[in-house]
């Protein structure tokens, strides 16, 4: 389908077709939305190339401005900054701008002033020309990699390599056992230890040992300007970038897609542990085991202590991320694709994607990626200066609200007690004196809270009963003061949590003697353990330990990690939070549970760094909620905000309204509450958003039948609520609609 470019008001914006007015409507107004740094609310009805308009506008801004840019340091380049001209244009990079921006102290000498102003304009040049040359070496890299396939013969190269030396050493192997055979090596004498040869470490080796980290000049660059665009679901997400691949910027654009571990990993040892939690460990323990190995060459005195030697991951090597970096900006790909690339490279695309973010023009990721500050940390996404994307916004402010809301049961507080408990006394004389103050006040904020809900720690919670039953709400200082916590600094806490990764410790310590154990010296020891977890699961009086199959996936449980989400929320301020306590029949089914009042104060400080945020939608009535929740809330002025709605393409004469009574099978359509669960009813929207997914499968299968085989079954039908979780950014084509 050939570009047809479309000017508006003197800006260019090619389109893969004509577009309809409303969408030159609304890349016109987008795009003096970006440019004007504004935060814009877009409501476009479903089936009106919402993203397309999206992708084609922003993009337009974002070309239209790296031109600008250019220019403009093309002018300082050649002439230098003009006299008297203290600030940077603003189109520079924030980090051009760093040290330009501050003030000089009142009543320097002129001299003074002149000879800082001077000197930071030749900084200011020379941070150009740095830029300059590294934009320069990135699109040569990238060009190389459109006209051959250097990744794939550099793994190529990399396999044989590994083979060749794994044969070699299994060689060395066999001829040290067949020359020394049982007997064991003589006592060196005082001295002769130094002739000996110490085991050999390539380069390479002992780059991959230091770690991707301490290469960061090399994988890591500036930041250019770039467009964050986040939706709710994995395939909402991915047929944006088939949009983007099919739009006249699908060529030339540098776009990442950003995901999860389970989604991206490639190492099948890895991802064949199936829960998330399980593929997130063990990755940060394979990439610990990196800095490990770099601690120990640095050591001048080796520890004698050996502990358990963990595999570091064979997917991630610095050539390895440098290479799959380069690819993944060369060319638009979807999460499948990075995938696919990772296995034949033998690659890691979770990492190789980050690595890309900071040279990006397009980042596509999930909501909650983005909406919540440490993920987005730990993610290595920065928003000054950038512009923010939000689609199928409808549920901005509830989604917000469920990331930063918690829930703890009382199961999962005496399980966490027990479990921590245990590793403190398995590994107490091994612990630092700081690390068994924050674990002792963890025990005593658990052990608090259980009895603010009427239980005792000590005792099953599955068979406590509590003698104050009902739903109690609390503001947040009064809830602490209850539980007798007010004198702990849970900022200090949580912070230890974060760092310490003591959840994640847990776990594996849980994971390793949660089950029945091979050796028979730790059985007796840990028996009680085993059997007091596992009387912990509702429900259960008795529960004798029983041999679990080591084939089997044994469900992953990691009761801290949810408390430490809830001790994070009772950071947040008073009036922002509300703490409901809910006291049922036995102590294991009550729950303590914090809800979010105001969204505004985690959407505030993405509003404050970027340049630009867009909220867009094909159902964003009442629009006032937005405005008033969300941004004023965030102190975004009212004259910062832009609103634009449009009507549909699809005329009134095209649309015909029909009432249903039965449906294809002449079953009749009645919904009441006694007929609802029966079989002969439809396909309905599920309570639970991971059940969409199974939903919409069972929907297209029984289309799917119907269409191969001839039946008294004709199709399906599908309600869904109006603005939930089917209402839009699902495609519904062909026989599906």
């Amino acid at each position: 389908m050939a570009d047809r470019t479309q000017k508006i008001p003197g800006i260019q914006f090619p389109f893969p077709f004509t577009p309809y007015s409303i969408q030159k409507d609304f890349m016109a107004e987008l795009y003096q939305v970006l440019e004007a740094g504004k935060i814009g609310i877009f409501e476009s009805p479903t089936g009106t190339g919402k993203s397309l308009s999206l992708i084609c506008g922003a993009l337009s801004w974002l070309r239209d401005f790296e031109q600008k840019k250019r220019q403009e340091e093309a002018r300082l380049l050649e002439t230098g900054p003009s006299r008297g001209e203290k600030d940077p244009p603003p189109l520079l990079s924030s980090s051009c701008r760093e040290t330009t921006d501050a003030p000089g102290p009142a009543g320097e000498p002129d001299w003074v002033t002149e000879f800082v102003q001077k000197k930071e304009e030749r900084d200011l040049v020379d941070r150009l020309k740095e830029e300059q040359i590294r934009r320069r070496k990135r699109e040569e890299r990238l060009q190389r990699i459109h006209h051959n396939s250097q990744l794939t013969c550099a793994a190529k190269r990399l396999r044989q390599e590994e083979e060749e030396t794994e044969s070699l050493l299994r060689l060395s192997r066999e001829m040290l056992a067949a020359g020394t055979g049982a007997e064991q090596p003589e006592q060196l004498e005082a001295g002769e230890e130094e002739l000996v040869l110490a085991e050999y470490e390539s380069d390479e080796e002992k780059r991959t040992a230091r770690g991707v980290d301490e290469d960061e000049d090399d994988l890591e660059e500036e930041h250019v300007t770039k467009i964050y665009y986040c939706s709710r679901t994995h395939s909402q997400l991915s047929q944006f970038v088939h949009e983007v691949q099919k739009s006249p910027f699908g060529k030339g654009i540098r776009l990442v897609s950003l995901g999860s571990r389970q989604n991206l990993c490639v190492n099948e040892d890895v991802k064949s542990l199936g829960s998330v939690q399980l593929i997130n460990d063990r990755c940060m323990d394979m990439q610990r085991s990196k800095h490990e190995k770099r601690n120990e060459a640095e050591e001048e005195k080796p520890k004698r202590r050996r502990q358990e030697k963990r595999a570091s991951c064979p997917f991630y090597t610095y050539e390895q991320m440098h290479l799959l970096r380069d690819e993944i900006l060369a060319e638009v790909k979807d999460i499948e694709q990075l995938v696919a690339i990772g296995k034949e490279a033998r690659a890691c695309p979770y990492y190789g994607s980050r690595f890309a973010i900071p040279a990006a023009q397009l980042v596509v990721l999930p909501y909650q990626m983005l909406l919540h500050a440490a993920t987005r940390q730990a993610a290595g996404i920065r928003l000054q200066g950038q512009v923010v994307i939000i689609d199928e916004a409808h549920n901005l402010i509830d989604t917000i609200t469920g990331i930063h809301s918690a829930e703890v049961s009382g199961s999962q507080l005496c399980q966490a007690h027990s479990q921590l408990l245990q590793y403190m006394e398995r590994y107490g004389k091994r612990l630092k004196a700081k690390n068994l103050m924050y674990i002792k006040q963890i025990l005593y904020v658990l052990e608090k809270l259980v009895a603010v809900l009427g239980g005792n720690i000590k005792q099953n919670p599955s068979t406590q009963s509590l003698l104050q039953r009902g739903t109690e709400l609390k503001t947040i200082n009064d809830f602490l003061f209850q539980s007798q916590i007010d004198n702990i600094n849970l900022f200090k806490v949580q912070r230890y949590c974060e760092k310490s990764m003591v959840s994640r410790k847990l776990f594996g310590f849980t994971e390793r003697y949660g089950s029945v154990l091979s050796s028979s010296r730790e059985r007796p020891r840990l028996a009680g353990f085993q059997q007091f977890l596992q009387s912990l699961q509702p429900g259960v009086t008795e529960a004798p330990a029983a041999p679990v199959d080591e084939g089997q996936a044994r469900a992953p449980t990691s009761p801290l990690m949810h408390i430490e989400g809830f001790l994070a929320a009772l950071t947040t301020a008073n009036q922002d939070g509300r703490i409901i306590l809910s006291r049922q029949d036995s102590l294991s089914q009550s729950s303590l549970k914090f809800l979010l009042l105001n969204p505004a104060v985690h959407f505030a400080q993405v509003v404050k760094e970027c340049r630009a945020v867009v909220i867009a939608g094909g159902t964003l009535q009442p629009v006032s909620d937005f405005r008033e929740q969300l941004l004023a809330c965030a102190g975004v002025e009212a004259e910062r905000v832009v609103e634009f709605s449009c009507g549909h393409v699809i005329p009134p004469d095209n649309i015909l309204p029909i009432v249903l009574c039965s449906g294809i099978s002449g079953q009749p359509l009645e919904f009441t509450f006694q007929r609802r669960e029966l079989p002969q009813m439809i396909f309905q929207e599920p309570k639970s958003a991971n059940q969409v997914e199974q939903v919409l499968t069972e929907y297209s299968k029984c289309i799917e039948r119907c269409g191969q085989a001839k039946g008294r079954v004709t199709g399906a039908l599908l309600l869904s609520v109006v603005g939930g979780k089917m209402s839009e950014g699902i495609n519904f084509s062909d026989n599906l609609g």
